[in-house]
This record gives C-alpha cells, sequence and structure tokens, in this order.
C-alpha cells in the first residue's frame, strides 16, 4: 500500500542551491521584480489618467499591463524570499493559490493578445468603420470575456491538480507551483489530469494563435495593397509594438515546450520560466512605451511634472 501521508507543505526546488550565488540571484531578481512594477503600474495610471488614451488599444494595454504585474508578483516575491533567507516552504493551500493566479494570470493575457490583435486588424483594414467596430461595449465584453476563459480555466486546472492525492515526496522541482511538477508528486495514476491539461493549454495556444495569425494575415495584405512607402511605414508602425510582444510571448513558450524529448529537462524549463513568468512582465512596458508615441508623450510630461515638483520642494 502508498503512504497515505496527508501533505499539509510543499518544498520549491528553487532555481539553485549554490550559497555563493543565493544574495546576487536577489538583489537580480529584486532589481527586475521594481522594473516590473514601475513599468506595468506606470503604464496603466498614464492610461488611467490621459482620457485621449481611453480607447480599445489602451485598454486592452492596461489589462495587458495589469496581467504582467499579476503573474510576476504570484511568483517573484517568494523566489525573492527564497534567495534571502532560504525560505523554500509553501503551505498546500498557498500552492494551489499561486498555480491558480499564475494560470489565470497567464491564460488571460494570452485572449488580451489575441483580441489586441483582432483590434490591430480593424484599425488597419476597415479604418472608416472601426469606431463602428470596436465600441466601447465591445471592447468591455472582450475584456471580459477574457477574464471569463482565463479564471474559469485556472479553477479547472487548480482543480484538476489539487483533486489528486500527494503521498510521495512533497519536493516541487521548481521555483514556483506549475501544473506539471505538482502533478509528479501524486501518488495516484495522473495521466488523466495530464491529458486535461495538455487538452485545454492546447485549445488555448491554437486558438489565440490562430486568431493572431488570421488577423495579421489580413493586416500584411491590406498594408501590401497600398502603394505609398509612407502608408507601408505607418501600417507596420500600428502593430510593432504588439507583434514585438507577441514574439517574445510566443518564443519563450515554444522553447520551453516543443523541445526535442533528448533535449528536454527540468533545469531548462526552470531558466525558460525564469524568462516567461519574470523576464517578460518587465520587458513588456518597455516595448510598448518606447515604441509608442503617446505613451512616450505622457512619460516625457509625467517627468516633466515630477522635476518640477522636486524643484520646489528643495
Amino acid at each position: 500500500m502508498e503512504n497515505s501521508t496527508v501533505v499539509t507543505e510543499f518544498i520549491l526546488a528553487g532555481i539553485t542551491d549554490d550559497p555563493q550565488l543565493q544574495i546576487p540571484l536577489f538583489l537580480v531578481f529584486t532589481l527586475i521584480y521594481l522594473l516590473t512594477l514601475v513599468g506595468n503600474l506606470g503604464v496603466i495610471t498614464l492610461i488611467l489618467l490621459d482620457s485621449r488614451l481611453h480607447t480599445p488599444m489602451y485598454v486592452f494595454l492596461s489589462h495587458l499591463s495589469l496581467m504582467d504585474f499579476g503573474y510576476s508578483t504570484a511568483v517573484t516575491p517568494k523566489v525573492m524570499a527564497g534567495f534571502l533567507v532560504g525560505d523554500k516552504a509553501i503551505s498546500y493551500n498557498a500552492c494551489a493559490t499561486q498555480l491558480f493566479c499564475f494560470v489565470g494570470f497567464l491564460v488571460v493575457e494570452t485572449f488580451l493578445l489575441a483580441s489586441m490583435a483582432y483590434d490591430r486588424h480593424a484599425a488597419v483594414c476597415k479604418p472608416l468603420h472601426y469606431s463602428n467596430i470596436m465600441t466601447a461595449r465591445v471592447c468591455a465584453w472582450m475584456v471580459m470575456g477574457c477574464y471569463a476563459f482565463g479564471f474559469l480555466e485556472a479553477s479547472m486546472h487548480t482543480w484538476n491538480t489539487f483533486s489528486l492525492p500527494f503521498c510521495r515526496s512533497n519536493v516541487v522541482d521548481h521555483f514556483f507551483c506549475d501544473v506539471t511538477p505538482v502533478l509528479a508528486l501524486s501518488c495516484s495514476d495522473s495521466s488523466r489530469s495530464e491529458m486535461v491539461f495538455f487538452i485545454l493549454a492546447g485549445f488555448n495556444i491554437i486558438f489565440t494563435i490562430m486568431v493572431i495569425l488570421v488577423s495579421y494575415l489580413f493586416i500584411f495584405v491590406t498594408i501590401l495593397r497600398v502603394r505609398s512607402s509612407e502608408g507601408h511605414q505607418k501600417g507596420f508602425s500600428t502593430c510593432a509594438s504588439h507583434l514585438t510582444s507577441i514574439s517574445i510571448f510566443y518564443g519563450a513558450g515554444a522553447f520551453m515546450y516543443l523541445q526535442p524529448g533528448s533535449r528536454h529537462s527540468m533545469s531548462t524549463d526552470k531558466m525558460a520560466s525564469v524568462f516567461y513568468a519574470i523576464v517578460i512582465p518587465m520587458v513588456n512596458p518597455l516595448i510598448y512605451s518606447l515604441r509608442n508615441k503617446e505613451v512616450k508623450r505622457d512619460l516625457k510630461m509625467a517627468v516633466g511634472k515630477a522635476k518640477s515638483s522636486i524643484r520646489h520642494i528643495f
């Protein structure tokens, strides 16, 4: 018979056990997390304060920044605590909550990226009808749909994972509670749960990539029909930030999940997850602010006001 001891907490294996790397990695991850907070909350604040940015594209962008902030916060602080004080224990309920939040925010982001692709398709391919296609009501329904799908799927993954009994090792071979490393600890047959995970994840990836590919296919066809080079440049610049963000997001996912079996390892998964869960949320605000005139304009105004306030104080 299997040992029926009930697991009440898990131990996260972390990224590395090398004691000489703990403080340097803590400093690096702290810097990344601070940049993530400032960048994403800054984008959200700029969009909220400027009524000129209350358009569908920036509504989607503000929610994308909220998701980046959310799933980075679900993972990074616990990783930082592990580096600083060696606290790698996480309770059963906290592990389930971390998995739910990470999966929920991540899935919402995939649907938001697909929604942004459709928005860019409407803006480039049907500019005269754009305001009638992407109304405030349509935009709100699309955002709510992204959240509904995301957190419904997160609930399914969480229940699918934690409904299994855990009576083997309680050491999660990862630096946070992700689905596959936690499923590996179950003392019952987890093949059904793994199948459910891959079906749901596969549906998300295929559906969102299809929406993105079809939208950009029509966008490129429309841009190529424009004869002037200025029209080409304007069309591509409209989509540049979104295309860059999609390439990084799905590129990291492809690197993580589409490796040949002979080259696949948990250490590789961890490094890919660091990029996926911690680095990408920091990079996205930079992509959208550096390549966006309106965001750069508001950012310069905010910096100017801050400098003026400091001068008055001192």
